[in-house]
């Protein structure tokens, strides 16, 4: 029997469930899909993660030029990916410097990072920095998906309070911008995203009753999911079963992250913290990066920013042997001991990278990947820690951006170019272009080749 295409936004129901499937052959075109290189039909999607206090610039910065390049220490973790990577060095955000206001470096940074717009020094209710780059495209596409985009993060938005020499802390931990004056906060509850990506409820009222039944998300779509089988050749039959085992997989993974902290609860202050929310900070990043896996692969946004952890943090890292904070650490004044475990820090967080860029090339989709379709953007609106400088930032691009960038390669541009250049270039390729944003000067060149 032959089937009609099923709808791009096709799911699977059942009990106040409603799971968006992955991209299929079963499929017909779906608005705002572009045709890309061998007739295929796939979306471009593109992620910011930020990471903060800048980085160890020597364990960084490739030392040729071009697609004949060695990944330094730092990087090294991405050599997997390193055919799917662009190294951007030169790229500034002068909008981050004080410009006649004093200290206040690392709520600039993060402020800035996506806007390029000079926030406002205020740590009352009056706080204006500019719409972000994630905004602009979410505004102009946000339509063709359930979420016109997703803010990620582990570390806690705030909206007030004084953070960073007389800057609110709205700014050193929001990196999204809806409107100069409105933030977009971070979710940092991996089931709350889990059960906002799959639940056709509420969350708390579609977690009520899954717990009610003692029952998995797949147990509640079973039924509608052996139909669809019936419908779908061999190669869309194995995408399916392999998509819901990687979803029973991140739910057996909150469930043992909820259940070790229940455990190891000893402070009254994690009592108040938000449950499903892992102590283990690599669990923790890693859940949310699938998260955001899953939120691309079943197409229910393109548009996605993840914070490591705000700016300015001074987390310690015992579990790579760096005790000491990391906001502290990066003050190093030289010190060769703070410097490498700087190094290490900054290495732990790119391993977390590759590991989200190697879950995003295993998912097949179309005539390429995930990663082949997307465009991610990594880095920091600091360059050194210790000199606190917006110039030189620790930037890499990777993806193929659906065959509209040229990876594999290490390319330096004229001392402060705006980074937002980047970010103009990326919304061209999202097909949702702009004339200009926060302080950009133009397109960045040389990214197809």
């Amino acid at each position: 029997m032959r089937f009609p295409p099923l709808s791009r936004r096709a799911v699977l129901k059942g009990l106040g469930t409603a799971m968006a499937l992955p991209w299929l052959e079963a499929m017909a075109p779906a608005a705002g899909l572009a045709r890309r290189p061998g007739g295929k039909v796939a979306p471009t999607r593109m992620a910011y993660l930020y990471v903060p206090n800048g980085a160890h610039m020597p364990g960084w910065t490739p030392e040729q030029l071009g697609d004949d390049f060695t990944l330094p220490r730092v990087l090294e973790p991405l050599d997997p990916f390193k055919q799917q990577l662009l190294v951007l060095s030169g790229l500034a955000q002068d909008t981050a410097r004080a410009h006649g206001d004093g200290g206040g470096d690392h709520a600039r940074s993060m402020a800035c990072f996506l806007t390029g717009v000079h926030p406002v020094k205020t740590n009352g209710a009056d706080i204006r920095a500019g719409v972000s780059v994630d905004q602009v495209a979410a505004a102009k596409m946000g339509h063709h998906t359930r979420l016109p985009s997703l803010e990620l993060g582990v570390d806690p938005s705030a909206q007030s309070g004084n953070c960073d020499s007389g800057y609110s802390c709205a700014y050193s931990s929001n990196i999204s911008w809806r409107s100069p004056t409105q933030p977009v906060p971070k979710e940092i509850n991996p089931r709350l995203v889990f059960e906002r990506l799959f639940g056709d409820d509420s969350p708390d009222r579609l977690t009520e009753r899954r717990r009610r039944y003692n029952r998995s998300i797949l147990d509640l779509v079973s039924e509608d999911a052996r139909r669809l089988h019936g419908r779908l050749g061999v190669d869309d039959r194995r995408k399916v079963d392999e998509y819901l085992g990687a979803v029973r997989e991140i739910e057996r993974r909150l469930v043992m992250a909820e259940q070790r902290r229940t455990e190891e609860v000893e402070r009254p202050d994690d009592l108040v913290k938000p449950e499903g929310v892992p102590k283990d900070n690599q669990d923790h990043l890693r859940l949310m990066l699938d998260m955001l896996v899953l939120a691309f692969q079943t197409d229910q946004t393109r548009i996605a920013t993840m914070v490591f952890a705000n700016e300015g943090s001074n987390k310690s890292y015992n579990w790579i042997d760096v005790p000491e904070g990391h906001h502290s650490l990066s003050h190093h004044q030289g010190d060769a001991e703070k410097q490498e475990k700087i190094a290490r820090i900054n290495r732990y967080h790119v391993e977390q990278l590759s590991y989200f860029l190697g879950r995003l090339k295993e998912i097949p989709e179309g005539d390429g990947s995930l990663l082949d379709h997307s465009m991610i953007v990594y880095g920091s609106g600091i360059g050194d820690g210790n000199r606190h400088n917006h110039n030189e930032l620790p930037i890499v691009l990777a993806g193929g951006g659906c065959g509209r960038i040229r990876t594999g390669r290490h390319l330096r541009y004229d001392e402060d170019t705006p980074l937002n250049n980047l970010f103009l270039a990326m919304l061209d390729r999202m097909d949702t272009p702009v004339d200009e944003l926060g302080d950009s000067t133009g397109r960045l060149d040389r990214l197809d080749g």
